[in-house]
């Protein structure tokens, strides 16, 4: 997959070629829904797809400091992007700027000048260009008027709920594991770099690894949950704790997992952990006496939700 950053970096004698716009945060069943259509219309037309998406998020530049919590990187959006078929993925920086652009100014200065589409498909909820004044229907006269078609699909739903990337944080808030991942095909994943941390775990008999997420991730509520810890690119089953730690008096947000059966120094390397079910909320204990008992059935759970069967031998 092509990738690069400014439309006016598009690789040379890039041609016409099919577009989907958007966010696109969570890379979600609504989006995927988006995306296949896109390289399904391009194979069909004989050009290249592409996925024009905005960096960072648009609410951060429009109102800072109420930037909402991210589902998915921009590495993790690229990523699942092609393995969705996207032939190529351009980002947009968002600056003031680019946020005053008008609807036709932005068709002109971004698409027709750079990316050349002969077809956009969007969801049915697109809007685009300075207050968001520009609507679907303001982008197929835009491409009525300047040769390219526009496409516009119906919005997903899920368990009755209309799929959406603020539908998903609203699930990952709350602990809704399992709605998360129907919404998202997926389980829901963060990743980050392994820091050291209290090194409590240890003396307990269950060494944590300890993540640190990007800035702005989405976390799941407080609590502990059953997972998996992507340890290059192998899965291995984690009991995963998310909170500040009541029972040390923490006041750092943390998240600490620890991996069933695994004995390695992960300390510098940079792992993802996939979310599937939150077992419990966050407790203070009063005693260790009191907290060992309590992880023990947190790991004899987490071994049930992921289908694994008794202790390691």
């Amino acid at each position: 997959m092509l990738r690069w950053r400014h439309a006016d970096n598009a690789p040379a004698g890039w041609g016409r070629c099919v577009i989907t716009i958007g966010q696109y945060d969570g890379i979600h069943l609504g989006h995927q829904a988006l995306i296949k259509e896109t390289v399904a219309e391009a194979n069909r037309l004989g050009v290249p797809s592409l996925l024009l998406t905005f960096d960072p998020h648009p609410r951060e530049v429009l109102k800072p400091g109420s930037h909402p919590p991210i589902l998915t990187s921009l590495k993790r959006k690229a990523e699942l992007a092609e393995a969705c078929g996207i032939d190529a993925f351009c980002v947009v920086p968002f600056t003031v700027p680019f946020s005053k652009l008008h609807p036709q100014e932005f068709v002109h200065e971004i698409l027709l000048e750079h990316l050349h589409p002969t077809k956009v498909i969007v969801g049915d909820n697109f809007t685009f260009g300075s207050k968001a004044s520009g609507t679907v229907e303001t982008l197929k006269e835009l491409g009525g008027e300047f040769g390219f078609d526009v496409e516009s699909l119906d919005l997903v739903g899920e368990g009755g709920h209309t799929v959406s990337s603020t539908y998903v944080r609203s699930c990952v808030a709350a602990g809704q594991m399992r709605e998360a991942a129907a919404a998202l095909g997926r389980p829901h994943r963060i990743e980050g770099l392994v820091v050291r941390g209290d090194m409590r775990g240890r003396g307990l008999g269950f060494p944590t690894a300890n993540l640190r997420p990007p800035m702005y991730t989405a976390l799941p509520a407080d609590g502990v949950y059953a997972g998996w810890v992507q340890v290059r690119d192998v899965p291995k089953p984690a009991a995963i704790s998310v909170g500040t730690n009541p029972t040390y008096s923490g006041q750092e947000r943390r998240v600490e997992a620890f991996l069933l059966d695994y004995d390695g120094d992960l300390y510098g390397e940079q792992v993802q952990i996939d979310f599937i079910e939150r077992l419990r909320g966050m407790i203070k204990f009063t005693s260790e006496a009191e907290l060992i008992p309590a992880i023990e059935d947190d790991v004899r759970r987490t071994r049930t939700v992921l289908g694994l069967s008794g202790d390691a031998s």
